[in-house]
């Protein structure tokens, strides 16, 4: 995490963060005073995180911390009143938002910051894995069609198509996949 938006509407408040931030080597940091500020930045470009110092002057922040969940992979931090922690929480939770309570202090915000970069790293894993997993299931897909196709025209039974396709892979140094693609490209069209 290297990018972060800090949306507060409290002169104080930025600068603790900023101060808190810079510490750690977050490099750009970008604040804004409203929550319509923030969404105009967030339209120009991308951050790793966003922290919204609730209330904000021109809204509470859940309705910023809701649309930008809804629209992003965003880490997105929402410090509140003590009293409000819970009732807040309970709004954005769902949607990976994290609460933190005032006052907060150092260790807190480190500890909050930790939780948030843990939960990044196993999400963009978890996609990664599932971009992996559909990929294959798309090949398995193409190979199929073209075992059907060799069924079909050739006459070769299942596992011949099979056999035949691991063959030419295996000889022409290419994936099945692409065996797959030129079978089809052949009889299809």
């Amino acid at each position: 995490m290297n990018s972060v938006l800090i949306v507060s509407s409290s002169e104080k408040s930025q600068v603790l963060f900023e101060e808190l931030l810079t510490a750690d080597s977050y490099k750009e940091i970008t604040s804004a005073k409203r929550g319509n500020e923030a969404r105009r930045i967030l339209i120009e470009r991308d951050f790793d995180l966003c922290i919204i110092n609730a209330p904000l002057i021109d809204e509470f922040g859940t309705e910023l911390a809701l649309s930008i969940a809804h629209k992003s992979m965003l880490q997105i931090m929402m410090i509140v009143r003590s009293e409000l922690a819970d009732e807040v929480s309970a709004q954005v939770e769902d949607y990976g938002v994290f609460v933190v309570a005032k006052p907060i202090n150092r260790q807190t915000f480190w500890n909050a910051l930790k939780l948030m970069t843990a939960s990044q790293k196993r999400m963009i894993g978890l996609q990664n894995e599932n971009i992996q997993l559909q990929k294959t299931i798309e090949d398995i897909r193409y190979i199929n069609r073209a075992k059907c196709i060799l069924i079909e025209y050739l006459k070769m039974t299942e596992e011949e198509a099979h056999k035949f396709i691991e063959k030419q892979a295996m000889d022409m140094r290419i994936p099945k996949r692409e065996v797959a693609t030129s079978i089809l490209k052949t009889y299809e069209g």
